[in-house]
């Protein structure tokens, strides 16, 4: 127990954090391996010595993981986002010129508006 005193609600809160804290680490671990794992502009080497750096400090090494390659990351998890939706298509059959004209006919029916339909045909095209 952090403080004296037997279960009562300032250690009952601690420990609350506590786990959340862990839980919160765990998940960036997850996410930072899930990262680094994938790229492929990163060698083997690179990748062992990141690892041996989040092993040996672990909440030190997320950061400083997140804060040089925060924006990288959201590049490449766009990026696969972007490729599983093509995929998608590909497997489902449905294509950029099938996902047009429902929206025209969704325009037509008046069923969203011009506004929309220009959001959403921008969305499609990318």
């Amino acid at each position: 127990m952090l403080f004296e005193g037997g279960f009562n609600f300032s250690n009952f809160i601690v420990q609350i954090m506590a786990i959340f804290v862990f839980i919160l680490w765990f998940w960036l671990l997850i996410t930072v391996f899930g990262d680094l794992f994938r790229r492929q502009d990163i060698s083997g080497w690179g990748k062992v010595f990141w690892v041996i750096g989040l092993i040996i400090f672990p909440y030190l090494g997320i950061f400083i993981y997140l804060l040089t390659q925060g924006n990288g990351m959201a590049e490449r998890a766009e990026a696969r986002a972007k490729h599983m939706r093509e995929e998608l298509r590909h497997t489902i059959g449905f294509s950029v010129a099938d996902e047009l004209e429902k929206l025209d006919r969704l325009k037509a029916a008046g069923s969203i508006t011009a506004e929309e339909y220009s959001k959403l045909r921008a969305r499609v095209v990318q």
